[in-house]
């Protein structure tokens, strides 16, 4: 017959190792995203961003060189397209604006000689991919439109800092990358950043990012 103490260890190594398998897929499941390299605060040298992408109602400024009435103010449609005199239903939505006036330029060949056009956007409604979303335990969660060489920090300044039960420091960072069509995800310390005022925690943002912040369990 086995005795009550050989009984009592047996449970006490079967209660152990349930607790080690629970633990360890706990650490599996949490397993720390990658980090981003930081940004200073203030960039050392300012670059241009990427070129804007035009979206549905956005504002253009058409110019054609010694041809004024070919051009002028338009907005983009909801369905995504343009017209302008001698233009119709042009597709801009998608396009820069450098794409855009040679689009227009090649339409306009047909009644003039070497138009000469430019294309200025001049009220901006950004589509999400020309964006900066933060959202959860923030102040006001919000959409920023996207700026050359914008941070985490500057995101965080516009949504007015972190909410009372924020867990900062499990903040993640959600990036779309074009070139392998793949989702990525990346660690963010918010509370290094915000509270204690930790350079290397800020990184550089790009359009489209997705700033994820959780509240805290305790």
């Amino acid at each position: 017959m086995t005795s009550f103490p050989s009984l009592r260890a047996a449970r006490a190594a079967l209660i152990s190792g349930i607790a080690a398998t629970a633990l360890t897929g706990c650490m599996g499941a949490g397993t720390t995203a990658p980090q981003l390299p930081s940004a200073n605060f203030v960039a050392n040298q300012e670059g241009p961003g990427e070129e804007y992408i035009i979206g549905p109602l956005d504002e253009l400024q058409i110019f054609v060189w010694r041809n004024p009435e070919l051009g002028g103010k338009v907005q983009v449609r909801p369905d995504g397209r343009i017209t302008t005199p001698l233009i119709t239903d042009m597709p801009a939505v998608g396009k820069t604006p450098t794409m855009l006036q040679q689009d227009i330029k090649l339409a306009l060949s047909q009644y003039i000689t070497d138009p000469i056009v430019s294309v200025i956007v001049t009220s901006f409604n950004s589509t999400f991919s020309q964006q900066v979303r933060v959202v959860g335990a923030t102040e006001k969660p919000a959409s920023i439109p996207y700026r050359a060489n914008m941070t985490v920090l500057d995101a965080m300044i516009a949504v007015g800092g972190l909410g009372d039960y924020a867990a900062g420091n499990k903040a993640r960072l959600v990036r779309f990358d074009k070139g392998s069509g793949k989702q990525h995800e990346y660690a963010l310390r918010l509370n290094d950043l915000i509270k204690r005022g930790d350079i290397k925690a800020n990184v550089k943002l790009q359009p489209g990012d997705v700033i994820i912040i959780p509240e805290s369990m305790f």
